[in-house]
């Protein structure tokens, strides 16, 4: 009777005990499948941050930024990364999308090619393929690239191309160039040697924004104070990645099956490059500069067109970024 008694005891002493929350589902689209470039967003899953904050993550692979932005915009995806040229050209058709964190202050896109194929430079495109994949930010934006360069967007054949086929399609000489980000430079130079050919699309003039963190605006008006700690939790993730990568590192590769860690490294050292600009060292990391976001709009006004024009203003925020978190200067 006594065993019983204080067995009833502990029950109604647990019944009154009030039940933790239950951490809120958030779902984040990825631009492409997992790589260095998210690497902070899985450390700071697998530390337990995000759940610390109430947010139940579930992250998707993504098929390319325009997909990605028009996932989020739809509603689809609560959050997303994608290229920000791209997410403005996607707005402009009617998604509801807000950019809250920039994670390439710089432009990542580039070209490759083979020397030995005659071509020195973006002048010998035309005529030539271009091996990219489809709802890729590179093919939205080539022709703001061509019109820079000035020669005739409509000069080139894109061919469909999964972004692991890019430098085995390459290499076959079944396309003449490829697209890609500067994050997988290190691959190539090992692949090709003296042989490879390179442009990046900053050198050109077409800096503009690159991947950032959007959010879906219906999400963000309802969810305001949770999209605030998902934003502050990332940027300390991106923070402790640039501090040490080898945690951020197990953390992905224990997640993501097939990823080369020492591939992983070196392009975790040339996104550090991309994410270092003037605002992220001395504003906040992850920061936007509004006169930027308002020149990659004009450019993508000018030379690509937006459907239904928008105040690039609207675009961005930066109220849930900590001022104190900077990205280093070096």
């Amino acid at each position: 009777m006594k065993h019983l008694l204080s067995a009833l005891g502990a029950a109604v002493l647990l019944a009154a005990v009030p039940a933790v929350s239950a951490a809120e589902n958030m779902s984040l689209m990825l631009n492409w499948t997992p790589t260095a470039d998210h690497s902070p967003i899985y450390y700071a899953k697998s530390k337990g941050w995000y759940s610390e904050a109430g947010i139940d993550l579930a992250i998707e692979a993504g098929k390319g930024s325009a997909v990605s932005a028009q996932r989020v915009g739809s509603g689809g995806a609560d959050l997303g990364i994608s290229d920000l040229p791209t997410s403005m050209q996607a707005r402009g058709k009617g998604a509801n999308i807000t950019a809250v964190m920039v994670i390439y202050a710089n432009s990542p896109q580039g070209f490759y090619w083979l020397k030995s194929s005659g071509i020195t430079g973006p002048k010998d495109f035309p005529g030539h393929k271009i091996g990219n994949p489809p709802g890729d930010a590179a093919r939205l934006m080539w022709p703001a690239f061509a019109k820079k360069v000035g020669i005739d967007p409509n000069s080139v054949t894109f061919v469909n191309i999964s972004p692991p086929a890019k430098v085995a399609a390459l290499k076959s000489k079944s396309v003449d160039i490829i697209s890609d980000f500067y994050n997988e430079h290190d691959l190539k130079v090992h692949e090709f040697g003296a042989d490879l050919g390179f442009v990046p699309w900053r050198s050109v003039g077409v800096n503009v924004y690159g991947n950032s963190l959007i959010v879906n605006n219906a999400y963000l008006a309802a969810n305001k104070e949770r999209v605030a700690k998902f934003t502050a939790i990332t940027q300390r993730a991106y923070e402790a990645c640039v501090k040490d990568f080898n945690p951020c590192l197990q953390a992905l590769t224990a997640a993501v099956s097939g990823l080369n860690p020492d591939n992983q490294r070196d392009q975790w050292e040339r996104i550090k490059q991309l994410m270092r600009d003037d605002t992220t060292t001395k504003v906040a990391l992850g920061a936007f500069d509004p006169a930027r976001v308002k020149s990659d709009y004009e450019l993508v006004q000018s030379l690509i067109g937006i459907e239904k024009a928008f105040d690039p203003a609207t675009m961005f925020t930066n109220d849930f970024l900590d001022k104190k978190i900077k990205m280093t200067a070096n």
